[in-house]
Order: structure tokens, then C-alpha cells, then sequence
């Protein structure tokens, strides 16, 4: 081991022998690979029991030298969230939840891809990055339990969207299927009954019947997104002192920001989070520039769309709202300025470099109480 190395481990590394344990997750068996940094073992234990786990923890412990070994463990952030991670950490195993995409992989056409394989790759992995090896791979910070609880309500009301759009689109699709068009008004299906086709006769029975079904669950989607909203609003308006919602309430301030766009900003991004800098901000959206440079060939193949999803598409929306309802901002008079007289697309990338420069003022709105330049707030 070099020196460098050796700096960049902490005392208890250094003092204590370490127990690997990489755990390859999947629905079923769990493989899992035990390694003291010469030998190895692997078990095999079924998903979700950590009564088995527990047990392959101690044997593996005793095996390699007793029980007083410190644990050191990883896994593949996925479909099983963040449960696993605080189970380990009650029994004192230091875990780490990694990013699949930020490990490098081989670049072959096709390559070996087996459970076994990928446990191998985790552990190897974890032995390099406790080893002092500098990114090796991304750690994904895990929310609190509030935090992650925080996420559901409006999780939820993006799903009951796209499931209205789709009862929508249904409805729409059985009754265009006979040339009929209806708007979706409180006596739809009266109008229905109604209905007479081209050659005289009203709808079959089994297909009224259908778009009675159908009518009935886009009433219920719609019923539950109703109330989920008001709960947003509720929560808002009675935000106690300290809480994320504080910060709803701030960004709502903002024109062109509504209570939406304000509960996932604050939910999904600023609430919980400590950002030390600009490019934290930037990168996290995935709204940092992705350079490629090899010899002569130089070019920007885009933004990298490595972070939060949600906030990226939103931050973009908003800042199309930006430029109506805060024109008279300084980040307005930038963009018509570099973009405005341009084309279609010139505006279309413009308006990303401009998401970027907004998400960073919030940030600043939100952590030192900087209005953005030239921006107004919302009268009471």
C-alpha cells in the first residue's frame, strides 16, 4: 500500500481488520461475496430474508478471523431503496449505496453479465474505494426517512396524471372508433345513451358499457387527485417553523412559480440538502456540460442529464414561465438577449442554459435570502 493511500484511510480502518460484504440484489436469491482482502466466500440467501443474511454475517465473521472484524458492505441502488441500507447500519455494518452508472465497465460489444459476476465487480469495487482509491464510483446520499416520506405525495399525484391522461385518451379512442366525439362534461354518459351512429342504431351494449367503466375510473382518478392537492395546500398553509415547507412557501413568492413546482423543488431537491457551491447545484440536475476532447476533435456533446429527472424537466419548464412572468429580471434580459433573436432550436438550447442560471439563484433565494436580479415577488 502506498503512502497516499494509507493518509486517506481513517483510524479505525487502520486498527480494526475489515470484512468485505458486496451484496447483488435481485428478486429472488441474494448473492453476496465475503472477502478479509485475500480469500473469499460467496452465499447465496433468499431475498429479503435477514434472518439468513444475519447468519452468512457471523459465520463469515468467524471464518475470517471472529466477530470483532468490522463490516464494511455495498450494493446497487435500485428497486429496493434505501430499507436494506438503514437494516445494515442497525447492525452495525457500514454501508455504502452505490450508483450503478458512475462504474466503469468493459467496452466490449458483449460482455459477461451474471449475478455472481457482478457481486465479484462490487467487491473488488468496495476493497478499492476503503483502499484509498480516489472515484472509483458515486455514492447515492440516503434521505431520511421523513425526507423519503416527504417524496410520496407529490410522486403520487405525478402517476394519478398520466393515469388520467390515459383514461382521457380511452374514452376518446372507443368513441372516435364509431365517429362519435363528446366532450367530457357532468352528463357525459347521459349523452351517451344518447348517442345515435350514422346508420340510425345507438351504441352497442358491451362497448356503453365499457366507457361507463371507463368514465367511472377517470371520476375516481380525478376525485383522488383533488384530494391530494388539498392536502398540498394544507400543508402548506400550516407549515410549522423550520420545516421544508418553509421554503414552499419562499420559492411560491416568486413570480412564474406556483405551489406545484415549488413542493418538488423543495421535496426532491432543495429540502434536506446542503449545496456548497454552483456546479453542486448544476450537477445534481444534471444540467452540467458533458466536454469531449481526444486529440484534435473537441465539441460539447450536451448536458450530461446525470441527476434528479423531475427537477431537470421542471426547471426547464419553468424557465419558459421565467421569461413571461419575471421579464424584467436579469436572467430574462440574458437570455433575449444571447437567444432571443435567434432560431427555434438556438432558443431551445438557450433555454436550458437558462434553467441552469435559475436553479442556482433559488438555491441562493433559498439558502441567503438573495432575490434573484430584477425579479419580483408575488403581492399578498
Amino acid at each position: 500500500m502506498t503512502t497516499q493511500q494509507t493518509t486517506l484511510l481513517d483510524e479505525p480502518t487502520l486498527n480494526q481488520p475489515v470484512l468485505y460484504m458486496a451484496i447483488e440484489l435481485s428478486n429472488k436469491p441474494w448473492k453476496i461475496v465475503f472477502s478479509d482482502g485475500s480469500k473469499r466466500r460467496r452465499v447465496t440467501v433468499k431475498a429479503g430474508n435477514m434472518a439468513e443474511l444475519e447468519r452468512a454475517v457471523k459465520t463469515s465473521q468467524e471464518r475470517f478471523g471472529g466477530i470483532e472484524r468490522r463490516v464494511i458492505s455495498c450494493y446497487e441502488a435500485g428497486r429496493d431503496g434505501f430499507w436494506l441500507h438503514r437494516w445494515l447500519l442497525a447492525h452495525g455494518i457500514e454501508n455504502r449505496v452505490v450508483d450503478a452508472a458512475s462504474i466503469e465497465v468493459p467496452r466490449r460489444q458483449r460482455r459477461v453479465k451474471t449475478d455472481r459476476v457482478d457481486a465479484d465487480k462490487w467487491l473488488a469495487l468496495l476493497q478499492r474505494a476503503y483502499g484509498g482509491e480516489r472515484d472509483v464510483w458515486s455514492e447515492v446520499t440516503v434521505p431520511s426517512v421523513e425526507a423519503e416520506d416527504d417524496r410520496r405525495l407529490h410522486r403520487e399525484l405525478e402517476r394519478r396524471k398520466k393515469e388520467r391522461t390515459g383514461h382521457r385518451h380511452r374514452l376518446q379512442g372507443i368513441l372516435v372508433g364509431q365517429g362519435v366525439r363528446l366532450e367530457r362534461k357532468p352528463d357525459f354518459l347521459t349523452r351517451v345513451e344518447q348517442v345515435v351512429l350514422g346508420d340510425g342504431q345507438s351504441l352497442p351494449p358491451e362497448l356503453k358499457a365499457e366507457v361507463q367503466r371507463e368514465w367511472e375510473r377517470l371520476q375516481l382518478v380525478e376525485q383522488q387527485m383533488a384530494k391530494l392537492e388539498r392536502t398540498q395546500q394544507e400543508r402548506v398553509a400550516t407549515a410549522p417553523v423550520g420545516s421544508p415547507l418553509e421554503f414552499v412557501q419562499r420559492l411560491r413568492q416568486l413570480g412564474g412559480i406556483g405551489l406545484t413546482s415549488a413542493w418538488i423543488f423543495v421535496m426532491e431537491f432543495f429540502g434536506g440538502r446542503t449545496f456548497h457551491n454552483r456546479r453542486e447545484v448544476a450537477g445534481l440536475a444534471g444540467l452540467t456540460g458533458t466536454p469531449y476532447a481526444s486529440g484534435e476533435r473537441q465539441r460539447d456533446q450536451g448536458i450530461s442529464k446525470a441527476g434528479n429527472r423531475r427537477v431537470r424537466a421542471l426547471i426547464v419548464e419553468i424557465a419558459w414561465c421565467w421569461l413571461k412572468y419575471q421579464p424584467q429580471s436579469a436572467l430574462s434580459r440574458w437570455f433575449q438577449q444571447r437567444f432571443g433573436g435567434g432560431s427555434k432550436r438556438q432558443r431551445r438550447v438557450g433555454i436550458v442554459a437558462l434553467a441552469r442560471r435559475l436553479l442556482i439563484a433559488l438555491w441562493r433565494y433559498l439558502a441567503d435570502g438573495v432575490i434573484p436580479d430584477g425579479a419580483h415577488l408575488k403581492t399578498a
